[in-house]
């Protein structure tokens, strides 16, 4: 157990390990719903429902569809790859964890949507708690991958234009996309990943031995 627990504070483990929870807590809720289990009506986000706050968390693991949930399967796995070969730290697997309830609480700051699922709001937190966390690293090539990063995300939002309507049709999906979701992720990645690190960073430095 303790060896476990040493391995997941490894930089880039617990990251992996958050995306692959993910994964599988959203392949499991798949199959449950495929044998006839009321999960969608069960684990989604719904406005009127603000006091069952475990569906800032289950909201994620219910999709539309296969096509909704293979895509979002595919973004989890590249996002937890990043996260691996990248080496991020603990800190930011666990402003990771925190941004994926605040996402869907952020949710209830605007008229719509009435009910929520799937993993892309959670998907764009986690994109942006990378961002942060690899613009703060020492080494030029990382901060210009987390720059990078951060501004395709910026731009993605931008263009979605989440002003417009917090839920809006699409031509590629078969149902209304919650734009909204996608901004309030990033919204909660940036500022977990701020927030966490700095609280690492002022830990750390109180605990060094001064010279």
């Amino acid at each position: 157990m303790a060896r476990g627990l040493r391995r997941l504070t490894r930089p880039g483990v617990a990251w992996a390990a958050l995306a692959a929870l993910a994964a599988a807590l959203s392949l499991l809720v798949a199959a449950a719903e495929a044998a006839g289990l009321p999960a969608t009506e069960a684990l989604a986000w719904r406005r009127e429902a603000p006091a069952q706050l475990w569906r800032c968390w289950s909201a994620a693991l219910v999709h539309f569809s296969t096509w909704h949930l293979g895509a979002n399967l595919a973004g989890v796995l590249l996002l937890g790859a990043l996260g691996w070969q990248a080496r991020l730290p603990v800190q930011a697997t666990a402003a990771w964890a925190l941004a994926w309830p605040t996402t869907h609480a952020l949710l209830w700051l605007a008229a719509r949507p009435h009910h929520y699922l799937g993993l892309s709001g959670v998907l764009h937190a986690g994109v942006a708690v990378a961002a942060v966390t690899l613009l703060l690293r020492a080494a030029p090539g990382w901060r210009g991958l987390g720059a990078g990063l951060g501004l395709a995300l910026l731009a993605k939002v931008i263009l979605e234009a989440p002003w417009r309507g917090a839920v809006q049709a699409s031509a590629d999906w078969d149902f209304p996309v919650a734009v909204g979701a996608h901004a309030a992720g990033v919204v909660a990645g940036a500022a977990s990943a701020a927030l966490l690190l700095a609280i690492h960073a002022r830990w750390a430095a109180a605990v060094s031995p001064r010279r």
